[in-house]
């Protein structure tokens, strides 16, 4: 199967499977809205994409351009996505911000978690962007929060202590935790709502070749 997987940019016609996908990896969470993703393509088309397997979309994976610095750390996935409508892309920025991800569970552990971060820095590359910020869901803390806090708990993750799908995984792939994130994602029951900062940089970014820096 990995090697039959396709990452392509998402098209209109995808919207429908996009949206249950979404549903069925978060059943507690509204997936996007038609008019969001139609936004997502008016704003930045080449920073959505997808998987696919056989004519089945198994991935998705959103993100958009924007001014780091316009932001503090601890801020909330609506503040800087623009309550996911993505208004807040600015192409003179220099961070691409990976809104989400979400691969079918019937079919993880075989790549494509890993291709779809891969596109993602090659858009990073592409654009000559300095870096990839996000704000990783942290699902099995509700396990956990009654013996330590978010952060105690994501070191334990990096030190190997403690196993976190999404943590663990974004390690592996490259990415420093930088801090926790508190109310970050309205609804995420799992993590409590709470969030790791992490960071991916860009070695390829050309200084000079940018008009902006932040």
């Amino acid at each position: 199967m990995y090697r039959k997987i396709i990452i392509r940019n998402i098209e209109k016609n995808d919207f429908d499977a996009v949206r249950s996908l979404q549903q069925k990896v978060y059943p507690h969470m509204r997936p996007w809205s038609l008019n969001q993703l139609e936004n997502h393509l008016i704003q930045f088309p080449e920073g959505q994409i997808i998987a696919e397997f056989e004519g089945q979309i198994v991935g998705t994976a959103s993100s958009l351009i924007i001014q780091w610095n316009e932001y503090t750390p601890y801020h909330s996935w609506k503040e800087v996505t623009g309550a996911g409508s993505f208004d807040t892309h600015n192409k003179n920025g220099l961070t691409l911000y990976g809104a989400e991800v979400c691969v079918d569970p019937e079919i993880r552990r075989q790549g494509i978690g890993n291709k779809l971060y891969k596109a993602r820095k090659d858009i990073c590359r592409r654009f000559n962007l300095k870096r990839i910020i996000a704000a990783g869901r942290i699902p099995n803390y509700h396990l956990y929060a009654d013996k330590m806090t978010a952060h105690e708990y994501a070191m334990q993750v990096i030190w190997g202590d403690i196993y976190d799908p999404v943590l663990r995984f974004q390690i592996k792939e490259g990415f420093q935790f930088c801090d926790v994130i508190e109310n970050y994602l309205v609804g995420d029951n799992d993590s409590l709502e709470y969030a790791t900062l992490i960071v991916w940089l860009n070695q390829d970014y050309k200084e000079n070749k940018r008009k902006v820096s932040e």
